[in-house]
């Protein structure tokens, strides 16, 4: 297990390293003076100059790269040029909306899918089953605006049950806060329960269709038996990969539900650092979701490896 462990941590390098490397040459290419746009439009030539001479920006690329990837590996992420904060600080502030709203929708997909999957599976043909499907499809075509947007004007507008923008820490209260993700994380598991659903269905059925399965039946083992200890292990190999993507995808779908909601998370963070060309606040918080969906994908490999012992020994 330590060597399986060691390799998937070298795979997960080049996954950090080249979308670092894009970022910081594009924010360098793309048009638009951080120093200028600090300084406002009755600012000099040579005040302008001084300032991007103050920041580095006025070396040559390698130089910046260089300097940039030393400060990283000594878990120095700078200065944010508009807020004089660490970046780190701002981080470690903004991705706890981001962290705490995502974890509430995949929880939500996870336990809705795996459950209407399995459902669907055992009543395979039936009416219980082509209604989970067809509700399935139609949640897997509609993106997560829109269920944002319906959101909103059901229970914050017609039914004004939910908040309709901002958070609500959980130190200002339990109760008050859960109210203030529960559309956001609606908004984003919907659509993965819609996913996981299909896949769960799909994968139950191959592994009801196994002998061991038949065996297992023919034993007399109560059906809770067979589908709790024998059934559902298996079937949750290709349930955690959808899972893993899914974890994924509701982190870069939170900049949108952020937008919309009004939440002061990563997503918010990064769209307000490209419109000011912060250049120390995009690269860190790239760097921060690189790493993020690394530590996913690295979680995904060691679930296959204890579900699966044959992955790990091969």
């Amino acid at each position: 297990m330590g060597k399986y462990l060691l390799r998937r941590l070298g795979l997960m390098l080049p996954t950090i390293v080249v979308p670092m490397v894009l970022v910081f040459l594009l924010l360098r290419l793309a048009p638009g003076d951080p120093a200028a746009m600090i300084l406002g439009d009755q600012a000099t030539t040579v005040q302008i100059a001084a300032l991007r001479h103050e920041m580095g920006l006025d070396r040559a690329l390698p130089i910046q790269f260089a300097t940039w990837a030393g400060h990283v590996l000594s878990l120095d992420l700078g200065q944010s040029l508009f807020f004089h904060k660490p970046v780190t600080a701002l981080i470690a502030e903004y991705a706890v909306v981001t962290v705490h709203v995502a974890i509430v929708a995949l929880l939500l997909a996870v336990s809705l899918g795996v459950v209407l999957g399995s459902l669907a599976a055992m009543r395979r043909d039936t009416l219980l089953d082509r209604g989970l499907v067809a509700a399935a499809v139609l949640g897997i075509s509609l993106p997560e605006f829109w269920f944002a947007l319906l959101l909103i004007f059901l229970f914050a507008v017609t039914w004004p049950i939910f908040p309709v923008a901002g958070y609500v820490e959980f130190r200002h209260g339990g109760w008050a806060s859960a109210l203030s993700i529960a559309l956001p994380a609606l908004a984003l598991g919907i659509r993965q329960s819609a996913l996981m659903t299909r896949m769960a269905r799909s994968a139950m059925l191959d592994v009801l269709g196994e002998g061991y399965i038949t065996t297992a039946r023919a034993q007399g083992l109560p059906e809770r038996t067979v589908i709790g200890r024998y059934a559902l292990r298996m079937a949750a190999i290709p349930v955690v990969t959808i899972a893993g993507l899914s974890a994924s995808q509701l982190l870069s779908g939170a900049v949108a539900i952020e937008m919309i909601f009004s939440l002061p998370g990563l997503g918010k963070l990064l769209i307000d650092a490209v419109s000011r060309r912060d250049y120390p606040v995009v690269e860190g918080v790239v760097l921060a979701i690189a790493v993020m969906l690394a530590l996913l994908n690295l979680l995904v490999d060691l679930l296959y490896a204890w579900l699966d012992p044959r992955i790990r020994l091969g």
